[in-house]
């Protein structure tokens, strides 16, 4: 049943399948677009160095792209930075850097900076940014290759190469911080905006 309240669904622009499964159980109307914008030129413009303020950027820049094309819509925009101290990681472009990037990350402690927005008309109403710390256990190489051949395609999807909610559970002794922002969207900071709209029920 749906807990939405507003006279369109939101837009989330992204095509993450975890941050669409967030806003399904959460019983939220939704549609999603992803947004078409150069991360990476944005990035690189910006001249930030902060994961956090990084992460923000994005997913404001996400969401009021997207809302500029569909006025009148609420537009969540989402982003997610990995950093090892001040080494930022993006996603892996194959096996080989993925592996590379695990190693660099076993036995140490990361930080995970979660960002949403939300934007109406290319104006932000809402942003947050959510942090996760995550502790990866020692492995050895075998261990490394073992699960980067039984993750498959999936190490190039998400920066680090894993992906909690499957098979990247395996490589965590300690983590630090909801379940929400490990997924990549501060969910309990947007429904309280939503609630504050009152485009929820509850």
């Amino acid at each position: 049943m749906s807990l939405w309240r507003g006279k369109a669904p939101l837009i989330l622009a992204s095509q993450s399948q975890a941050r669409k499964m967030l806003l399904a159980n959460a019983g939220l109307e939704f549609e999603a677009i992803p947004a078409d914008i150069d991360e990476r030129g944005v990035q690189a413009a910006s001249r930030l160095q902060s994961p956090r303020e990084i992460a923000l950027l994005l997913a404001r820049e996400k969401a009021k792209a997207v809302s500029v094309q569909h006025p009148g819509r609420h537009v969540i925009g989402a982003d997610q930075t990995l950093a090892l101290g001040e080494q930022l990681f993006t996603k892996p472009s194959g096996r080989t850097q993925a592996m590379a990037q695990l190693r660099d990350l076993a036995g140490r402690t990361h930080a995970l900076h979660s960002a949403v927005a939300v934007a109406r008309d290319g104006a932000v109403l809402f942003e947050d940014v959510s942090v996760a710390r995550m502790t990866m256990r020692q492995m050895t190489e075998a261990e490394l290759s073992a699960y980067v051949d039984a993750a498959g395609e999936a190490v190039t999807t998400s920066v680090g190469g894993y992906q909690l909610e499957n098979l990247g559970i395996h490589l965590f002794e300690k983590i630090e911080g909801d379940h929400f922002t490990i997924l990549g969207l501060p969910l309990l900071p947007l429904l309280a905006f939503l609630r504050h709209e009152r485009l929820v029920a509850v």
